[in-house]
């Protein structure tokens, strides 16, 4: 889905156990993943270490609003649900850049979206539907 190459940048919010953003560092020259939580952050690290992945960069933060101040990124993924489209994206994102995100499109509903970024405007691919687990902000010390 979000077509990796080598040369590209890329985001990942919700780093979990850290092994999408391993397999990303293989097929891209950088990765940073972020997540809220330090035990998570703490045991992603030690496995992309241990796996010799140099060019995955693992960090608590608080995602909600992505990592403005990181430069921009060719792909941003992310793993928990928007209340409305993340429109904050479109400065965090390349020309061309791509993000998959769970956005809530009604009260009901939450859905897979693939933005493609066009000039300062997203191009918009409904993929599937997913269960609804809310982005939350604010950095916790434990999951």
């Amino acid at each position: 889905l979000l077509s990796l190459k080598a040369g590209q940048r890329v985001l990942e919010v919700g780093t979990g156990s850290g092994f999408t953003a391993a397999v990303m560092g293989r097929l891209t020259e950088r990765v940073l993943t972020i997540d809220r939580y330090r035990t998570l952050v703490t045991n992603a690290q030690q496995s992309i270490e241990k796996a010799g992945i140099r060019n995955v960069i693992v960090r608590q933060a608080d995602g909600s609003n992505g990592m403005p101040g990181e430069g921009t990124f060719d792909r941003i993924l992310v793993t928990a649900a928007f209340p409305a489209l993340p429109r904050f994206f479109a400065e965090q994102l390349v020309s061309g850049g791509m993000l998959i995100a769970p956005v809530m499109v009604s009260d009901t509903e939450c859905r897979m979206l693939k933005l493609v970024k066009t000039g300062s405007r997203f191009d918009r691919e409904d993929l599937f539907a997913v269960p609804y687990l809310p982005i939350v902000s604010q950095m916790a010390q434990a999951l």
